[in-house]
């Protein structure tokens, strides 16, 4: 079975070293790629220590150059071409991808996402849930769509709201489901073992 090529997008990479420590022990993964869209960001010095190519793609930068967004999901897609990836994890990635970068990848970009979609999508989902006060959030795995978090479903974890949470504690919970459940469907992408028929995700 060929090894994948993986590329991850990331924020400030909270994530970053738990996909680091998988794939380095899958025989059929290659973390090929980290890219982060913020001003400053761990991750991006944490892959180059590991040896991986990693570099900062704002589009704030591209927007002082009077270039537009479209013109930067266009180079970004361009990038990952280029360096052949196979699969793309979005992990703390705020950018909503368009319908052209997207049809270059069928099913093959997946985003984390700190609650039980449909519930609380976009921004602060931890905030979202302890203001609405619901008892059991948690993390949704999805492939990307155009939408906000609307995808279709690889994953879901469930984490239990205690009355003495905050936005911080029920993040630190979150992170752990999001990293298991992140490790896992890289596993299985790289097996062949993810099918997407419509909003229906199958595990074979």
């Amino acid at each position: 079975m060929k090894k994948i090529r993986l590329a991850v997008l990331i924020g400030r990479g909270g994530r970053l070293p738990a996909i680091y420590k998988c794939c380095k022990k899958d025989p059929l993964v290659n973390l090929a790629l980290v890219v982060s869209h913020k001003k400053e960001s761990p991750g991006i010095e944490k892959a180059k220590k590991w040896g991986i190519e990693a570099f900062y793609f704002r589009f704030s930068d591209w927007q002082n150059q009077g270039k537009s967004r479209e013109d930067y999901n266009r180079e970004l897609a361009r990038i990952l071409k280029e360096r052949k990836i196979d699969l793309i994890v979005m992990a703390g990635w705020d950018l909503v991808m368009d319908k052209n970068f997207l049809s270059q990848f069928p099913n093959k970009v997946i985003n984390i996402h700190p609650s039980l979609c449909p519930a609380f999508p976009g921004l602060d989902s931890e905030k979202q849930a302890l203001d609405y006060g619901v008892k059991i959030t948690g993390c949704t795995l999805h492939f990307v769509d155009e939408g906000v978090d609307t995808g279709p479903i690889i994953f879901q974890e469930a984490v239990e709201i205690k009355p003495n949470d905050t936005s911080e504690t029920l993040q630190k919970k979150i992170h752990k489901k999001e990293e298991k459940i992140l490790c896992k469907a890289i596993k299985l992408f790289a097996r062949n073992k993810i099918k997407v028929e419509g909003r229906k995700v199958w595990i074979l």
